[in-house]
């Protein structure tokens, strides 16, 4: 069906439903008439408007499909052929087990900066502790922390004071992450849109990321199936050792900050 069709289409369903609230002809009056003539322009507005939504999102998707997959073949240190991007891997454990699980990996794991998200606060502070308390410093940022903290914190970051951010979904927060090389979700975000936001502060401004995530139940397994659907991407399961040189790319934070 073309898009004139289908605009003329769903205009006849809300026609038909702007008709069907007519009164009886005896009870019709110019008040009333004048109503429902409003009532079919607003439902014509309303027609046009999904399908500009629907249009919207499908030309979103096409981007977000070009993002997460586009990558560029080139040769690193070791002569090894590698992709520029975005390399993705799960882990399949269960939820006892993600704390465990997650101090092993960053203490396996070579990286500029490491962003774990986490679904909750309270979940960010547990998981803040348990690194601290294992001689990892980090930091963490959440909507319940006062603003110039915040931003303090996010500087601090920022400025590669420290390495590891422990973190709700920060593009609620809107918080940029320039330079994390590896994005983590340690709770399975709750859609296919948060994921993407989640996993692209990885791997952007032409170098290689790594984005790893949880799956501790069927619940998070079926979000996973729905991310490798709608981006057309193959999430692979995590090896038991990642080749830094072709996945992830190191940058030299000291020339950031003192040039040439």
């Amino acid at each position: 069906m073309c898009k004139d069709e289908r605009i003329s289409s769903i205009q006849s369903i809300y026609m038909s439903m702007a008709v069907a609230q007519l009164p009886p002809p005896q009870q019709q009056t110019a008040g009333v008439l004048e109503f429902v003539k409003q009532q079919i322009e607003i439902n014509k507005t309303l027609a046009n408007l999904m399908l500009k939504k629907e249009q919207h999102m499908v030309e979103q998707n096409s981007l977000m499909k070009q993002m997460i997959n586009d990558k560029a073949e080139y040769y690193g240190k070791s002569g090894k052929q590698s992709q520029l991007g975005l390399h993705q891997h799960y882990v399949k454990l269960h939820k006892n087990e993600k704390t465990r699980e997650s101090i092993k990996l960053i203490g396996k794991l070579q990286f500029n900066q490491f962003v774990i998200f986490v679904k909750s606060v309270s979940r960010s502070t547990a998981l803040f502790k348990s690194l601290a308390e294992r001689g990892f410093p980090a930091i963490e940022i959440h909507h319940e922390i006062p603003k110039e903290k915040r931003l303090a914190r996010y500087k601090e970051f920022q400025e590669f004071e420290t390495h590891i951010l422990v973190a709700t979904n920060l593009f609620e927060l809107g918080i940029y992450i320039q330079c994390a090389n590896i994005a983590f979700n340690y709770d399975m975000p709750e859609d296919t849109d948060t994921y993407l936001h989640r996993v692209a502060r990885a791997g952007r401004l032409g170098t290689k990321g790594l984005a790893i995530t949880y799956v501790a139940n069927e619940s998070d397994a079926a979000i996973l199936n729905e991310i490798q659907s709608r981006f057309a991407v193959k999430i692979t399961e995590m090896p038991d050792e990642i080749d830094a040189d072709t996945q992830v790319t190191f940058i030299d934070i000291e020339s950031r900050f003192t040039g040439p």
